[in-house]
Parts: C-alpha cells; structure tokens; sequence
C-alpha cells in the first residue's frame, strides 16, 4: 500500500471512530488476524476453575494465560458489565446504567422486555462487533447483551434472540457450526454465552452442588468446542478469551429487606431493587424521603446519585436514580412478592451487585492462543481493560474507552 492510499485509510478509520460511518466495508490489515472467540460463562468465580470441576477450562488456562481475578465495573450486574467487556466503557457512560432502568423518553428497561433489549437507543459507545463490521469483518454473537440491537444501525452478520431454554451443548453446537464454516464464511470475532451457572447460584448459592453441578455442565460443553476446532485444525489458530461479568456472595437465610421497610413506598418510585437499589423521589415528599433514606443503615447505605463514592465512576448519567441505596455484601432488597416468597422458602442463596472491591465480586478472565504467552499469570485488574485487548486481537484501533491496554503486555507474544 503506498504512503497516501494509507494516509486515506487511517483518516477514514479515525472517522468511524468519531461518529457512526455507515456500514461500508472498509478493507484493513486485521483481515490477517486470528479469529478470535469470547466466551463469557454468567458468574463464575476465579477460584471456581479447579482440575476436578471444570478440566477443559483449567487446561485452556494451564496452556494460556489466566489472572487472579477481574474487578467489574459498577454496578456488579449482567447486563452492565457484559456491555462494558465489549465497549471498554463503564455503565456511566454507556448508558446500561443497571438491568432494570428507567428512561424518560424510553420508558423502562429489563432483561426480560426484548422490545427494550433491541432498541439501539439504549445502548451507547460503540461494542466490538459493530466495529469490526464497519471494518469488513465478519461478526457472529450469540446470546451477548447487546447484540440484539441494531446498534449505530449495525448487528452482527449473524446473531439470535436470546433464549435461555437452549442448553450448553446446543450453544456450542451454533458456535462450532459458524467457527468451522469454509474459511471466507467464518466469523472473525464470535461471542458465546452461558447462564446457567448465575442461575444455579442465584437459587442455591455459588458453593451449592447445583452451582458445581453447572459449571461442570458448562466446562463440558466448552470442552466439545474446543474438541471441534481442534479436529477443524483450528484450535491453535484461533484466540479464546473467557471471561466472567461478576463474582457471587452467599446469601444466608433471613438476610433480606422488604424494600418497602426502607422508605414509605407512597414517598418514592422505585426504579430498582436487589442489591443496587435505585429511588426516584415524588415531589410532594422530597425532604422526607432523603432525610429517611440518605446515609448509613444496618445493613444498607444511601446516597444521592452526584454524592456517591468516586472509585464507582457513578453516578453522572441520567439513567441512574436520585437516590442509589448500596446493600452490604451478603444482604438483598426485595419487593413485596419477593420478600414474601423468600421468607417461606428459607435457604441459602446466592447474588451479586455488591461492591466491585469486594473480593467475592471478583470475575474470570482466561486467554489461551497464538497471540498469549503459554503458562502466565495475571493479578486482578479492571474489566474495562478487556476491550482494548479484544480490539487489538482482531487488528482494530480501539474506540474511546476507560481501559488500559498495558495490562496484557507481559502475556501477549511480541
């Protein structure tokens, strides 16, 4: 390529990322680079990654790189953090703010409204796949947040409606099917996803034999795919990056609120509850519900959104509530319902949300590759750095972010 064709690319390049191009192929070096596939498996710890439980992703880790533990984004929620693995930007500023929002002009968001799910005003910055489409690569994502949307008019080149009935083995299935398609059908980045194991401890805890039983359930299907590529002689041609959203806490019988013992529910809306519990204040009794609410509480602390701890980075978009209730670790706040139920059901449980500095909030992250140092170890580090990582594993310039590409100096080849 001679000096001004590339002038003319790198101008062009650094257009789209400032503003939202329109989805014409742009032809790249990163057409040369290794596919690379992200798997993401829903709250599994770091230290949940044993011989014995999950064999095929300590052996991935054994040959690759795997870290200590990855700090989440706050809040330490799915949907938050799933984005912010894929944009390198925290909830703040990308706008999925929590899983359950409220927008004035969109009205509200959950994880189970896929009318919300698949409005691309929703979801800002710009995530892995929309980039790599504007670039002319081929994307596939399954079940990731996000990738329903069409977001700055782009989806990937293949995606499906999420759809949790599907079990670990069909998942890899779909994936092993666009992975080992002829070579100008593959997807150079893909994404996969697994739930079951937020699930599992969610009902019965992070240290229940349902919860073991899950990731067992899960390794076993990442071990067919990876049997897949290895019989496609892909195996060792492809980068594999697994990481986490969050971690879990235990949740011991009869340690749960009824939100509406926090404040009088005709004082406040309640935007949202469990462990980052969210209150839009009505006029008529503004001054009441802040002198009730705001500051420390036996097992919760109250803060208006501009006056909470500057380590979350949150607190600034619209999205988030007027008042932000952050429960203690192990404790949750529950609706009426919920509250009910819970307490004529009482077991060990399982949930997230808590502070990201927690140690028990701590995710996954392990890489395994032609472009990693077999054998290396990682300390904790913040999951925005993820993103830069991925964009360079594909041969993208990164778009704006919050992460540090440095992080994976000393585990990446030269």
């Amino acid at each position: 390529m001679n000096h001004k064709a590339f002038s003319s690319l790198i101008a062009l390049t650094l257009a789209c990322i400032s503003t939202a191009c329109s989805h014409q192929p742009v032809q790249t070096k990163a057409k040369n680079q290794p596919a690379l596939l992200l798997i993401s498996i829903d709250g599994l710890r770091p230290q949940d990654i044993n011989a014995q439980d999950m064999p095929n992703l300590w052996q991935l880790a054994e040959a690759g790189v795997r870290a200590e533990g990855m700090r989440p984004a706050y809040p330490s929620l799915t949907f938050p953090n799933h984005y912010t693995l894929v944009t390198g930007v925290v909830p703040d500023h990308h706008g999925i703010v929590h899983n359950s929002m409220h927008d004035a002009e969109l009205g509200d968001f959950r994880p189970d409204l896929p009318q919300a799910v698949r409005d691309e005003r929703w979801w800002g910055a710009e995530p892995i796949w929309v980039s790599a489409e504007k670039a002319g690569l081929r994307t596939a994502t399954l079940y990731w947040p996000g990738s329903e949307a069409a977001i700055h008019g782009i989806r990937p080149q293949a995606w499906l409606p999420f759809d949790s009935s599907r079990s670990a083995q069909w998942r890899v299935e779909k994936v092993a099917e666009w992975l080992t398609a002829k070579a100008n059908k593959r997807p150079a980045f893909a994404t996969l996803y697994f739930d079951k194991v937020d699930h599992a401890s969610h009902s019965h805890g992070p240290n229940s034999s349902q919860a073991r039983s899950e990731r067992r359930s899960s390794d076993a299907a990442i071990g067919h795919l990876l049997s897949r590529l290895r019989q496609n002689r892909q195996l060792d041609e492809i980068n594999i990056v697994v990481v986490s959203d969050h971690g879990f806490a235990e949740v011991p019988p009869g340690q749960a609120l009824a939100v509406a013992e926090m404040v009088p529910p005709d004082w406040v809306e309640v935007i949202s509850t469990g462990q980052v519990v969210g209150f839009a204040l009505k006029p008529a009794n503004r001054a009441q519900a802040e002198q009730h609410l705001l500051g420390r509480h036996e097992h919760y602390q109250c803060w208006r959104k501009n006056e909470l701890p500057a380590r979350w980075t949150y607190g600034q978009h619209p999205r988030v509530p007027e008042i932000v209730c952050q429960m203690d670790e192990g404790w949750d706040a529950l609706n009426d319902e919920k509250f009910e139920t819970r307490k004529n059901n009482p077991r060990m449980r399982g949930s997230h949300g808590y502070d990201p500095a927690l140690p028990s909030m701590q995710a996954s992250f392990i890489a395994h590759g032609p472009a990693f140092r077999p054998g290396t170890t990682l300390p904790v580090f913040n999951n925005v750095d993820v993103y830069p990582l991925l964009m360079k594993l594909i041969g993208l310039p990164s778009a704006n972010h919050h992460g540090s590409a440095a992080t994976f100096d000393a585990v990446l080849r030269d």
